[in-house]
């Protein structure tokens, strides 16, 4: 049975947050990305492996890493063709996991967020169950039934987006806001910000897949 792998990526990180998920698993890999990595020094955790360019880490830390500790350091031109998260993803994915979860994959660049959001396809086109998550964020691809407990959901609301197409005959039971066989594209907004409202929810669709947020405020 191979280890979770958890990814610390360079956006934000809420350190309680994030010591807390690292906290529930005994057996992982974790792997530091780039300014994730600093998030790691602060608490004297060990990752396996460190990816990056490097070019928004701090040199003391880069250096220590180095120079003091033995952790394989994989070093990418800044000029590439993959984001450093997704380095990462793909390493994971080398090393053999059956479920990665990224930390420090949301921030205020959305343009990150967003190359996060779509590198999680990489994952689960090789059988690997992702995520990235945050203090107040559960962020997945689904291409298949969800069945979601309501005591076991990650926050108070959930949404759902088209990935890559149009989502057909999609039905959602046991929520706020219920549908059948309704046709989702890519520029529908209709599935924002719903909510739980029997014990379990369930999703389908025929085709398609679907990003599936749960969320909840601060």
């Amino acid at each position: 049975m191979s280890k979770i792998t958890i990814i610390i990526s360079g956006g934000a990180i809420q350190d309680e947050f994030a010591l807390s998920v690292l906290d529930q698993y005994e057996s992982k890999r974790i792997i530091g990305v780039d300014k994730g990595v600093e998030f790691l020094y602060r608490h004297q955790i060990q990752p396996e492996y460190i990816v990056g360019d490097f070019d928004s880490i701090s040199e003391e830390v880069i250096r220590y890493y180095r120079e003091e500790t033995n952790v394989p350091i994989r070093e990418y031109n800044p000029v590439k063709d993959a984001s450093d998260t997704e380095i990462a993803i793909r390493l994971a994915i080398t090393l053999g996991c059956d479920r990665m979860i990224i930390l420090g994959g949301t921030g205020c660049r959305i343009d990150h967020i967003w190359a996060n959001v779509q590198s999680l396809e990489i994952a689960k086109k090789a059988g690997v169950e992702a995520e990235i998550l945050d203090s107040c964020n559960r962020i997945r691809l689904c291409s298949e039934e969800i069945r979601l407990r309501k005591k076991d959901a990650f926050g108070t609301y959930f949404s759902l987006f088209p990935f890559g197409g149009e989502v057909e005959n999609l039905t959602i039971r046991g929520a706020k806001y219920p549908l059948t066989h309704h046709h989702l594209l890519p520029n529908d907004s209709l599935c924002v910000s719903n909510e739980i409202e029997e014990e379990e929810l369930v999703i389908t669709f025929s085709f398609g897949t679907v990003i599936l947020m749960e969320t909840r405020d601060e």
